[in-house]
């Protein structure tokens, strides 16, 4: 075997190497493993109750818990893999009122200091650039227009609407109208919606690290929050 051929299998060798090393890298420190989208979860329908009432965020069942987080496409050192990385917290709270088929007084704040993905060097990143949570703590939604609700929706049915409000990120307050779908279980109110966010809109910046070349300025705000009556009804026997 000549010595140029030689050189040639060492330098394709040492290409592999490089190659698995870095894709060992990428899987163990780098690639993301997001969230699914929120989504209504069917949860068991009780009866008894009305609908009317002032209801106030809290956890939500242990498999789907509520939260507000983010998502965004990261494109990583070389430009060559994109990727989606989400961020949640359940430190969320809310109330609102429904009288006649009518929503009003809506406010809902989440705490993006304890928000959490599946990389802590993207979470440190996030509190001092980007969101700026440690500058900018809350995140908030202010409902500006009552909701009409078209009927009162029946016990398990799924209701789409629109909320017009102010939304607060990283201290700028803008419009927004936001879909959402709602859920009533005959006790409990479940929303999910999310809201395309333009980080020039909101004095962001993407932040980027050694790993992750870039982030896209835009991405979206999600959310699933679980509201229950303020004054809880007495129990009631599930129906299905």
């Amino acid at each position: 075997m000549g010595r140029g051929t030689k050189i040639l299998i060492g330098a394709v060798v040492g290409v592999v190497v490089l190659l698995a090393a870095g894709f060992a890298v990428f899987k163990i420190w780098i690639e993301s493993d997001p969230e699914p989208e929120a989504e209504i979860v069917e949860t068991d329908v009780v009866d008894g109750g009305a609908l009317d009432g002032t209801y106030t965020a809290f956890v939500g069942p242990a498999d789907t818990p509520s939260f507000v987080g983010y998502r965004v496409v990261e494109v990583l050192a070389g430009g060559v893999v994109e990727q989606t990385a989400t961020g949640r917290t359940g430190d969320v709270t809310g109330t609102f009122t429904i009288t006649e088929n009518r929503v009003e007084e809506v406010t809902v704040t989440a705490n993006l200091q304890t928000l959490e993905s599946d990389r802590s060097q993207r979470d440190g990143a996030i509190r001092s650039r980007g969101l700026e949570s440690d500058t900018f703590p809350e995140s908030t939604f202010v409902l500006t227009e009552p909701i009409e609700l078209p009927a009162e929706p029946g016990a398990g049915e799924t209701v789409q609407f629109t909320a017009v409000g102010d939304f607060t990120l990283h201290g700028v307050t803008r419009p927004v109208e936001i879909p959402l779908e709602g859920r009533w279980d005959g006790q409990t109110i479940q929303v999910v919606g999310s809201l395309h966010v333009v980080f020039a809109d909101y004095d962001m910046e993407a932040p980027t690290s050694p790993a992750v070349a870039s982030i896209e300025d835009e991405g979206d705000m999600e959310f699933q929050i679980f509201f229950q009556p303020s004054e809880p009804a007495e129990a009631t026997t599930p129906s299905g």
